[in-house]
């Protein structure tokens, strides 16, 4: 893919929270000035945070300062994401945008925004260590050399890829944008499960997340599935044995593929529900 011959534009994000600061962060780490960076943010709170954090240039309304950015990131919740558009139609004209907004369709952006240049985008949180995952969607009208400058802002925060079909970035809400949660509930269960074991809440936590971390990192780079390492591990009759078949036993697989498909079917809710 090209080289982006636009990445010397200023960026706009509409909304400062979480993802919009991961992209911040990541912007800046990477050696992008911050005079570059513009962020509307309505609450004052926020706005403190973001200048005293990164030094950038916070307003708390859209207004034509907004004509400077070649990209504008749409980091706002899906109910007031078309409050907003229309705020800040009168400034945007000639942007390029990027919609971090969970369940909104491109289709609702681009009449909101009256524009065709519209990518969609479905990050996580791990974004704010630089170990996210982001699906991304782009539009027809989207160009080669816009593709480029979208995958450089969101590479700052992790790993990326690319869906041919609107649809999918659904299932990538589920799989991958709620899934630190799902991380975060084993955790949760394990570290209760080692305190009731008799191990401390400090001594649960570390081994917990250690082996997280251990087993995510042997998964990515072993040539074998998942299902191979797995069995590597669990000897018949043994204690990860024992495990497995507890939880084989109570459908844990099928009910956690089901809880899947209901963060898939909200998504697509959401769609319906906010991007009239």
């Amino acid at each position: 893919m090209s080289t982006p011959s636009n990445t010397h534009q200023t960026l706009a994000f509409i909304g400062g929270g979480n993802m919009a600061s991961a992209i911040i962060g990541g912007l800046i780490r990477q050696g992008t000035p911050t005079n570059r960076i513009l962020v509307v943010e309505p609450f004052e709170e926020a706005r403190q945070r973001l200048q005293s954090q990164f030094g950038v240039r916070v307003l708390p309304s859209a207004d034509a300062s907004l004509k400077e950015a070649g990209l504008i990131v749409w980091a706002v919740k899906p109910q007031t994401f078309k409050e907003a558009a229309q705020q800040t139609l009168a400034f945007c004209a000639n942007a390029l945008h990027l919609s971090v907004a969970a369940g909104i369709r491109s289709d609702s952006i681009a009449k909101w925004l009256d524009t065709e240049r519209v990518v969609r985008a479905m990050p996580n949180t791990p974004a704010l260590v630089g170990l996210g995952q982001t699906g991304l969607f782009a539009r027809t009208a989207v160009t080669t050399n816009d593709k480029a400058w979208i995958e450089q802002v969101v590479a700052t925060t992790g790993a990326l890829l690319w869906v041919n079909d609107e649809p999918l970035l659904d299932a990538v809400t589920a799989l991958s944008g709620s899934g630190p949660a799902y991380v975060f509930f084993f955790i949760e269960a394990m570290v209760e499960a080692g305190v009731r074991m008799g191990l401390t809440a400090e001594q649960a936590t570390q081994l917990a997340i250690g082996t997280f971390e251990g087993a995510s990192q042997l998964a990515k780079t072993a040539t074998e599935p998942p299902s191979v390492l797995r069995e590597r591990v669990t000897s018949k009759g043994g204690t990860t044995y024992a495990a497995l078949t507890s939880m084989q036993n109570a459908h844990v697989g099928e009910l956690f593929q089901a809880a899947l498909q209901a963060a898939q079917q909200r998504a697509h809710e959401l769609g319906d529900e906010f991007g009239a």
